[in-house]
């Protein structure tokens, strides 16, 4: 995982970057020793997040609430990566060049790509 950067993020558009970041702001809270990186209590913000998310669409508020809620929700993720030391770019391809070979269903009309195993057409 990142280590902090001690400096300004370079490139906006880096995951890199935004990994970083996100490191730096563990470290400086001290989210290891605070239980900030436990991974149940992650979860259980991530299901937050995911809720206001939820409200922004069904309560109809505006595009920038539903760009802050999901920023929130990505930050949270990033930051799993890092408690869990997992590499979430590689996983991100690896999930990305599976989903790639599904085929894709209209269900109740809506798309759905899937496996659809033991599912008749």
């Amino acid at each position: 995982m990142p280590k902090s950067s001690g400096k300004k993020y370079m490139n906006k558009n880096s995951y890199q970057d935004m990994l970083t970041a996100i490191q730096d702001f563990h470290n400086k809270h001290d989210f290891k020793n605070n239980g900030g990186e436990d991974l149940t209590y992650r979860v259980a913000l991530m299901a937050e997040e995911l809720g206001e998310i939820s409200a922004c669409v069904t309560k109809g508020k505006s595009n920038e609430d539903l760009a802050e809620e999901s920023a929130d929700l990505l930050i949270l993720l990033m930051g799993t990566a890092i408690s869990a030391d997992f590499d979430l770019n590689q996983a991100f391809w690896k999930k990305m060049n599976k989903l790639d070979k599904r085929q894709s269903r209209v269900v109740n009309g809506k798309i759905r790509v899937s496996e659809f195993k033991g599912v008749d057409k």
